[in-house]
């Protein structure tokens, strides 16, 4: 394929993108997408999205959050206008398109990589996003802890105090395990915390009763 065709699609596909005011998601809509992608009628087209609409779910993704099926208003010669079927599609769901198009045409080619591409660098994005949200939620319960810890050696006077009390909460938090169970359950080696092998979700959920045992401690003073 030529660089100017290259440079060509690549603008062509930036251009048909739109943004979805509240949510900020990026979509592209099929009318523009089968115009691109050299499809004469819309039939034959939505035959190809259909097509990618199971392929959606054999993959396990709810197709509902990637073809939302939308009304289009257009005008007719006549001067009158009426109503058409168009679709909002995600990234993936543009992908899956052109996974399931024609390769032999140009733009389809060209569609299956920029869209992989495409797909490829939103997946490293929310990769990285939950990473910084994992490794900011860690951070808060180290804090949270050592606050715990200091309360309850100020009034125990005893380091072992802060182990049995985390125990107890980490047996509500899970179900009647504790914090040894949940270790050897995880296989999580002897020189580290359970905290580091734990779900973003569950690490906000001992921050939080960290930060309430913190609240009712220092409101009430420590029952043992």
């Amino acid at each position: 394929m030529k660089k100017e065709l290259l440079v060509q699609l690549h603008g062509s596909f930036e251009q048909l993108v739109h943004v979805e005011e509240e949510s900020g998601v990026e979509f592209w809509l099929a009318r523009n997408l089968q115009e691109i992608l050299g499809y004469q009628t819309w039939r034959r087209f939505e035959e190809v999205v259909q097509k990618a609409v199971t392929a959606c779910e054999h993959s396990g993704y709810n197709p509902d959050d990637h073809f939302v099926k939308v009304g289009k208003m257009v005008s007719l010669g006549s001067g009158a206008q009426r109503e058409i079927d168009d679709y909002m599609l995600t990234r993936y769901a543009c992908y899956l398109i052109a996974q399931n198009g024609d390769p032999s045409k140009a733009t389809i080619a060209f569609a299956q990589t920029y869209f992989a591409v495409q797909t490829r660098k939103q997946e490293l994005i929310e990769k990285r996003l939950a990473e910084a949200e994992r490794l900011s939620a860690r951070e808060k319960l180290k804090g949270s802890e050592k606050e715990l810890s200091g309360i309850i050696y100020e009034r125990l006077q005893d380091e072992k105090s802060f182990g049995r009390i985390r125990s107890k909460g980490d047996q509500a938090l899970f179900g009647g395990h504790t914090t040894q169970q949940m270790k050897n359950k995880l296989d999580v080696p002897k020189s580290r915390a359970l905290a580091d092998f734990l779900p973003t979700i569950t690490i906000k959920a001992k921050d939080f009763a960290n930060e309430i045992t913190n609240f009712n401690i220092k409101r009430d003073g420590l029952k043992t």
